[in-house]
C-alpha cells in the first residue's frame, strides 16, 4: 500500500494554480492513499475549499515558506532555500512520511536536490531522468531527458540498466529492448563514448538491439532508447513542438474554406483519436531514477490534467517499487564487477 505522495505545490509556472486541482482530481485515481500538499498554506488552503471533493480528507497541507524559482541556480535553491516546498517535499520522502515526491519545479533544482537529500543508489553513478514519447504503436522510454549534459560510456549503459528494469516492473515486459541513439547504425558511427558504451551494451545480458537514429525514434521498434541528457532533452522537447505544430497547423487548414471545415467535421473523431495519441500532456511525468527514493519531474509549463498525470506516474513507481528493484539489479552488475 502506498501511503502518501508528496507535491511541490509552489512549483512549476503555474504553481497552486494547476498542483492543487490536479492533486484533487487525482484522488478519484486511487483509494489508498494520502497526498500531502507542500507549500504556502494560506494559498494552498483557499483552493483547496474551491476546489471540493468527497475524499478531500485525503489531502494534508505541511507548510513550507519559501519557494524555488524557475531561474534559481541549483546551488542557491540547494544551499539558501531550506525551507523550499520542494526541499520540504523531498524531506518527507526521505524521512520515510512520504513514498514519492512530485515536482514541476526548477529541474536542476529538483536533481541538485534529490542527489543531496536521497542520494544516488550504491553503485549508481548518475541517476537519470526517464520519460515518455509516443511512437506509432504506443509509446517508447528515453533516458536521460536533462540530468547529465555529458555522460561516459558507463554511465550510458548504466542508464540501459536502469531504463530496462523501469520498463520490465513499470510495463510489465520481461525483457524490454534497448537501443543506443547514435546519428548512424553502422559500427563505426558516432564518437567514442558512444562506441564504448556499445561495447559494453553487446557484452551484457540486456536484450540491446544497436543503435537507433533520430528518424526511428517514433518507430516503436524498441522499448527504451538511452542518450545523454543533451541529446534527450532535446529530443523531447522537439517531439512536444512537433505535436503543437501538428495540432496547429490542422486547425489552421481546416478553417480555410467552408469545404474544408465540413472535411474537419466528418473527420472529427480520427482528428480527436489522433490527438489523444500524440497530446504531450498525456506523457507528461519523468521519472528521476537511480535514487533510494521516488522522484517525478513534471513540465513546468503543465496545465491540470498533464500534472495529474504526472501524479498518476509516481503512484505506479511506488506500486512497483522501482528503486529497490534497480537497486537489485546494480547489485547483480557489481557482483560481476561491471
Amino acid at each position: 500500500m502506498v501511503n502518501s505522495i508528496a507535491v511541490d505545490a509552489m512549483g512549476g509556472d503555474f504553481g497552486p494554480q494547476v498542483t492543487v486541482p490536479a492533486t484533487i482530481a487525482a484522488l478519484s485515481d486511487v483509494n489508498d492513499l494520502q497526498f500531502v500538499l507542500v507549500g504556502d498554506q494560506e494559498q494552498l488552503e483557499p483552493l483547496i475549499d474551491q476546489h471540493s471533493h468527497p475524499d478531500s480528507s485525503r489531502i494534508i497541507i505541511h507548510h513550507a515558506s519559501e519557494t524555488v524559482a524557475m531561474d534559481d541556480s541549483p546551488t542557491f535553491a540547494l544551499r539558501r532555500k531550506r525551507d523550499s516546498s520542494m526541499r520540504v517535499a523531498m524531506d518527507l520522502v526521505k524521512s520515510g512520511s512520504a513514498s514519492a515526491c512530485v515536482s514541476a519545479g526548477n529541474t536542476g533544482a529538483l536533481t541538485a536536490i534529490a542527489h543531496v537529500i536521497l542520494r544516488p543508489l550504491p553503485g549508481i553513478h548518475r541517476p537519470a531522468i526517464i520519460g515518455q514519447i509516443p511512437t506509432v504503436d504506443g509509446f517508447v522510454n528515453i533516458l536521460d531527458l536533462g540530468a547529465n549534459v555529458e555522460c561516459s560510456a558507463q554511465v550510458l549503459f548504466q542508464f540501459g540498466v536502469m531504463g530496462a528494469t523501469f520498463v520490465k516492473y513499470m510495463e510489465g515486459i520481461d525483457k524490454p529492448k534497448v537501443a543506443l541513439l547514435n546519428i548512424g547504425i553502422e559500427a563505426i558511427k558516432g564518437n567514442q563514448t558512444i562506441k564504448d558504451a556499445a561495447a559494453l551494451f553487446e557484452a551484457s545480458e540486456l536484450n540491446y538491439q544497436g543503435y537507433i537514429e533520430g528518424d526511428r525514434i517514433f518507430s516503436g521498434d524498441v522499448n527504451v532508447i538511452v542518450c545523454d541528457g543533451f541529446s534527450g532533452n532535446v529530443v523531447i522537447k522537439t517531439g512536444a513542438g512537433v505535436s503543437n505544430f501538428i495540432q496547429s497547423t490542422l486547425r489552421e487548414e481546416f478553417e480555410k474554406s467552408i469545404m474544408s471545415k465540413l472535411v474537419a467535421l466528418a473527420a472529427r473523431p480520427a482528428f480527436r483519436r489522433t490527438k489523444k495519441r500524440i497530446d504531450p500532456r498525456v506523457y507528461n511525468g519523468a521519472a528521476l531514477i537511480g535514487l533510494t527514493g521516488s522522484v517525478i519531474k513534471s513540465h513546468g509549463a503543465a496545465d491540470q490534467l498533464a500534472f495529474q498525470h504526472a501524479l498518476r506516474k509516481a503512484v505506479n513507481e511506488v506500486k512497483n517499487k522501482v528503486p529497490a528493484r534497480i537497486n537489485e539489479q546494480i547489485s547483480i552488475l557489481a557482483a560481476s564487477s561491471l
